[in-house]
């Protein structure tokens, strides 16, 4: 494995399991590499709980109860559909805290609009709402899938490490 991916991963259990809290994971461009990155950890059976893979619209709409208004109006690569998986991957889980990536991996898929490299992330915690964040990376298939992983766990951790304990 990705020995940065796998110090994020870490860092990340780390955090969960010091505030005794768990993650859940919507995963779409990524096809469930976060997941695999966090399991991959030992002991990551303490601190996350599920991860979805919802690669096709229906996916998302069936596993995430993401509104199809919202893939119609928007689309899968939004900042509103990333909100809704992380959303929707907290309503179906027992997760304190989730992710959830969705974006245009490439080669093929990009538009003038939406391009290749272009990934959207969603953030939801149950003490602290939801955020979302559009980010645009470089290189080829492998390379966007592996920066939308590391963006997603640096910045979940960011967020656990700024969150109060709620007692």
């Amino acid at each position: 494995m990705d020995s940065e991916l796998e110090m994020l991963a870490a860092e990340l259990g780390a955090a969960l399991l010091a505030r005794g809290e768990s993650l859940a994971t919507a995963e779409s461009c990524t096809g469930g590499w976060v997941a695999e990155t966090v399991t991959a950890i030992a002991g990551s059976s303490a601190w996350f709980d599920r991860g979805f893979v919802t690669y096709s619209n229906a996916a998302k709409t069936e596993m995430l109860g993401v509104p199809e208004t919202t893939l119609a109006r928007h689309g899968a690569v939004s900042e509103p559909t990333a909100r809704a998986m992380a959303q929707g991957a907290l309503a179906h889980s027992r997760a304190h805290w989730t992710l959830a990536i969705t974006g245009i991996a490439g080669p093929g898929g990009g538009t003038t609009e939406k391009p290749v490299g272009l990934v959207c992330f969603g953030w939801a915690s149950r003490e602290g709402g939801c955020e979302a964040q559009t980010m645009h990376f470089a290189g080829d298939r492998a390379a966007v899938r592996r920066q939308a992983v590391r963006h997603a766990l640096r910045e979940l951790l960011v967020r656990i490490e700024l969150a109060p304990i709620c007692v």
